[in-house]
């Protein structure tokens, strides 16, 4: 881990993945759904009150009548201003206007926290170091199905897209 972290907030974005009752409910490591979420919420609240925007994805199977129970992002954590975005895929930005909602908002650099680590925060992580953003993970934010899974994102892949924090260290420059 690193030292504080300074964010721009009129160049930052929080970018919080799938935490929907029926994904944040699953036996998730290294910690729980409830955990990440109580973290998520204190960055969503901080980010909020920096003035930098927070973006919500939730996923949707496609090619189903109706979503499984629970398939909504969980109660409260969106607020008026957020961006909601809807995925069909594992990352977000295939097939959304993520990447155009948040550059119409001069986003440089985008802050991810989310369940899985691996999958819909790993994907998305790529597709955006693609698109140019700069990227920060945000450790104690994320969980995946094990351990070893989070792991591995967190210790081999993230380092090479970006900057792996916790939250505790993520802060606003002035």
């Amino acid at each position: 881990m690193t030292a504080p972290l300074a964010l721009d907030p009129a160049r930052s974005a929080l970018v919080l993945v799938d935490l929907m009752d029926r994904i944040v409910a699953l036996p998730l490591e290294p910690r729980k759904g409830t955990e990440v979420l109580s973290t998520a919420e204190e960055l969503a609240t901080a980010f909020r009150a920096a003035g930098a925007p927070v973006a919500l994805v939730r996923v949707e199977r496609p090619g189903v009548p109706e979503q499984p129970p629970g398939s909504g992002l969980v109660a409260g954590l969106a607020r008026d201003g957020d961006l909601e975005v809807v995925k069909r895929t594992i990352g977000a930005f295939q097939g959304t206007d993520l990447d155009e909602r948040l550059r119409e908002r001069g986003v440089r650099t985008l802050v991810f926290g989310g369940i899985a680590t691996n999958l819909g925060v790993e994907s998305t992580a790529r597709a955006a170091g693609d698109l140019g953003y700069d990227l920060v993970f945000v450790e104690d934010a994320m969980a995946a199905f094990t351990a070893a899974e989070h792991d591995a994102s967190v210790r081999l892949d993230f380092p090479r897209l970006g900057t792996v924090v916790t939250a505790a260290e993520v802060r606003f420059v002035a």
